[in-house]
């Protein structure tokens, strides 16, 4: 039976090779068959490569989303920090607008306070007819305090170690009124004239440097040197006068 299998075995062999020597029709068919296994096994190669490269495309995507949210996360952040920000300033700029209100109204004060004690200075030189400098001086600390209300005239003393004021060490005075967070220097004379006027400046000038704080600096005179006047609108000094 073995024998005869194999005599079978090889006559297909020999029958198939003679059809595809002799038949092409049958050779075209059998190379049909073999070019149909390899394009399927190319097929199955591709579907593997192709579902391979949809597994990384669908991490790159899910990796690509995490970024995206929170890159989506820290915007609301900034945002949030932007609209805080912005509250703030906002919030400053009213604070501004206030402060400037609140000092323009406390100016207005002083400057209408000064001016009635421009009047009353004019009549109680008048009056008096300025007999002495040191008592006219201190009888307008008195008038000050009235006209100024709460604010209470004294005495600021300094010496003067490196001489600022006049060129050498020595002891500075002057008049200081204080009210509502206003430093005023106010040097009171019975004419004033344009060392005067230079002498007060350097006076403020120590007191910004000595305290921090910038005074308002006044002369108060009911003659003032029209050089002086001069050189007190140079300088930033308010002249009280009767002219």
């Amino acid at each position: 039976m073995r024998g005869w299998g194999a005599v079978e075995a090889a006559e297909l062999k020999r029958r198939l090779l003679g059809l595809l020597r002799e038949d092409e029709e049958f050779r075209y068919a059998v190379a049909g068959l073999l070019g149909l296994d390899t394009i399927l096994l190319e097929l199955k190669a591709l579907r593997e490569d192709f579902n391979e490269y949809i597994k990384l495309e669908e991490k790159r995507w899910g990796e690509n989303e995490k970024r995206w949210k929170e890159n989506e996360k820290r915007w609301e952040e900034a945002y949030k920090r932007f609209e805080r920000v912005e509250e703030e300033l906002k919030a400053l700029r009213e604070e501004s607008v206030r402060l400037r209100s609140d000092f323009n109204k406390l100016y207005e004060q002083v400057s209408r306070r000064l001016d009635s004690f421009e009047r009353r200075l004019i009549a109680l030189g008048a009056r008096w007819g300025v007999e002495s400098e040191e008592a006219f001086r201190e009888a307008m600390k008195g008038i000050l305090e009235r006209i100024l209300g709460t604010a209470r005239v004294e005495r600021w003393t300094y010496f003067d170690s490196e001489g600022e004021v006049f060129g050498r060490p020595a002891q500075v005075e002057a008049d200081l009124l204080v009210r509502d967070g206003v430093h005023i220097l106010v040097e009171v004379k019975a004419s004033a004239s344009e060392a005067d006027v230079a002498k007060l400046w350097r006076v403020g000038r120590l007191y910004e440097k000595v305290t921090g704080v910038k005074p308002k600096l006044v002369i108060v005179s009911p003659f003032v040197d029209e050089r002086a006047i001069k050189l007190a609108r140079e300088l930033g000094v308010e002249i009280c006068t009767e002219t």
